[in-house]
């Protein structure tokens, strides 16, 4: 009876065995992710910016309105090492920005920042806080991006002003955000990013994205 009882324990010990996952499977592993995302870019247009342009006219700018809004989009591809890490790397298309100014001398000009777009790579971290469904975001990266400008000027300044240079920079990016999985496969994201990017001319400006992003994993 002894052994009957030790047989049957073992087989029962033996048999939870087999069903019980392994205690590593619980772990995220990595997978390969893509999103696509919309949102609102707004720049920080300095006025030495648009002092710059002007410069060797002997005109400076008396009044400045200016357009620092536009519609932006990202497009990313990445890859979850584990659940608190990843890499990401994308495209981005921050918008069209611009300015109208006065000059202390007669005249005025236009100016359209056009089309500010570029790469970026990013180290991603992750922290689950709702049962692995809802997640914050902290990143920070590289991304090279180019702006090319538009400007007409009149009056004093127009022989001066070059009406369309264009310009690169590599520079940094982070941001924070969230995001929550509807499913193991599909998640939504917000975030706000910072891009420091060309001005399109001799300077640099700071633009803020707000965007929401739809993630697919595989």
């Amino acid at each position: 009876m002894q052994s009957s009882r030790n047989i049957l324990v073992l087989a029962l010990l033996s048999a939870a065995a087999t069903a019980a996952p392994p205690a590593f499977a619980a772990e995220a592993t990595g997978n390969w992710y893509l999103g696509a995302g919309i949102g609102q870019a707004r720049a920080k247009i300095e006025d030495s910016s648009v002092n710059s342009v002007l410069a060797g006219s002997g005109a400076t700018a008396a009044g400045t309105a200016k357009n620092e809004t536009s519609v932006e989009g990202k497009a990313f591809v990445g890859y979850q090492f584990n659940k608190y890490i990843a890499a990401e790397g994308g495209f981005f298309r921050l918008g069209n920005f611009g300015f109208d100014t006065r000059t202390t001398l007669p005249g005025t000009m236009h100016g359209e920042l056009k089309n500010t777009l570029g790469w970026n790579l990013d180290a991603v971290g992750t922290v689950p806080v709702v049962a692995d469904k809802f997640l914050l975001l902290g990143r920070i990266g590289i991304q090279s991006s180019k702006t090319r400008d538009l400007f007409a000027a009149t009056g004093a300044a127009s022989a001066l002003v070059n009406p369309s240079p264009s310009k690169n920079l590599v520079s940094y990016k982070y941001g924070v955000g969230a995001e929550y999985d509807f499913t193991k496969n599909v998640g939504v994201r917000g975030e706000w990013e910072r891009y420091r990017v060309s001005d399109g001319y001799n300077g640099k400006m700071n633009v803020n994205a707000l965007t929401a992003s739809v993630v697919y994993r595989y």
